[in-house]
């Protein structure tokens, strides 16, 4: 396991978008691509892509271009934890189902092990291949599975009644897709993904565009 720390949260988003254009690439046949190359491929500068590797400690060949299976492994060092990480998803409704099965089918060490909801047509199902658990089992369910992480995928309005219940449990970290922010205490690292919000900045960006090109 990596010993590099303190590195910058966006430098850690665009380590985790390269793996999966090299994967991507290793699949194909490719084995080696250039800074250049990679950059194109994310929108990015070449010198953007050099600085993320060199702040990991990557160096390679740049004249044949980096090796991807050992860039792949390396950053796989960096990104992934020894063991696998269980997940749980709170909200089992259309969006909690279409993360389950979307991310249960990338192979990563991040897994979703087990659902909460309080819908008695949900509760003591499987869903996705996944057990759904009455969020009265919370606490007992995450220590007996080990589970670390939180995915909230519960309508917005129930979103703050999970707070405590989460920072009782002893989860670790939480990805939030309510339009309900969320604060938790130092020790729980958390992410708040508006949905809405997000479309409705992209929605305004293109009106601008459109604007401006009249």
């Amino acid at each position: 396991m990596s010993t590099v720390s303190n590195i910058p949260e966006k430098t850690i988003e665009r380590l985790s978008e390269y793996r999966r254009t090299l994967l991507a690439c290793h699949k194909d046949g490719i084995t080696h691509i250039f800074s250049h190359v990679l950059a194109g491929m994310h929108g990015i500068t070449a010198v953007q892509v050099r600085r993320d590797l060199m702040l990991i400690g990557f160096s390679s060949d740049t004249k044949k271009g980096y090796d991807v299976k050992v860039l792949i492994e390396f950053i796989n060092n960096i990104l992934d934890s020894e063991q696998a990480v269980g997940i749980a998803v709170i909200g089992m409704g259309h969006l909690g189902q279409a993360i389950t099965k979307y991310f249960n089918s990338k192979g990563l060490k991040l897994h979703i092990v087990a659902a909460f909801d309080v819908d008695p047509t949900k509760v003591g199902c499987t869903i996705e291949d996944i057990p759904c658990y009455h969020m009265e089992q919370f606490e007992e369910v995450v220590g007996q599975m080990e589970i670390s992480m939180v995915i909230i995928s519960s309508p917005s309005r129930v979103a703050p009644s999970l707070v405590v219940p989460i920072i009782n449990a002893g989860i670790k970290g939480v990805l939030n897709f309510t339009s309900a922010p969320l604060n938790f205490p130092k020790g729980i690292v958390s992410q708040n993904y508006d949905i809405t919000t997000i479309l409705e900045k992209v929605a305004y960006f293109v009106k601008e565009n459109d604007e401006n090109n009249t």
